[in-house]
Formats: C-alpha cells, sequence, structure tokens
C-alpha cells in the first residue's frame, strides 16, 4: 500500500469530505473508489483506441451493437 499526499482547493476537500460522509465512507475509501473508475474510464478508452488502430472498423461496430443491447436490457 502506498500512502499519496494530495494538494486541492479547501473547497474540493470539503466537498469530498462531505460526499464520502454520505456514502458512508471514509476519504480513503471514497478516493480509492473515484480511482478505480477513473481508471477503468482510461482502460476502456486505451482498449478502444487499441481497437481503433486495427483498422477493424467491423469489430469495432460490433462491440458497439453488443453495448446498444446490452444498454436496452438495463
Amino acid at each position: 500500500m502506498t500512502t499519496l499526499t494530495i494538494r486541492l482547493p479547501e473547497d474540493t476537500a470539503q466537498r469530498l469530505r462531505a460526499l464520502a460522509q454520505s456514502r458512508g465512507l471514509s476519504m480513503n475509501k471514497l478516493v480509492e473508489e473515484l480511482s478505480a473508475q477513473a481508471l477503468s474510464a482510461w482502460d476502456t478508452e486505451n482498449h478502444f483506441r487499441a481497437m481503433a488502430a486495427t483498422g477493424d472498423v467491423q469489430r469495432a461496430l460490433a462491440v458497439l451493437d453488443r453495448l446498444d443491447a446490452a444498454g436496452a436490457r438495463s
């Protein structure tokens, strides 16, 4: 486990504390969860960029079709 010190504007820090409290989380756990979400989005973006670089348009469109179908079921 790594300890990380960050500097935030006071207003941002206060809002994050309020968000953590509203979710029943510690600040540490909130930042951990938000970081995981950001990394997941980044990984997804990189995955699609790699797929796009292969030039396989049909495969990329098939993935988007599956996402649309999954969204329609939700």
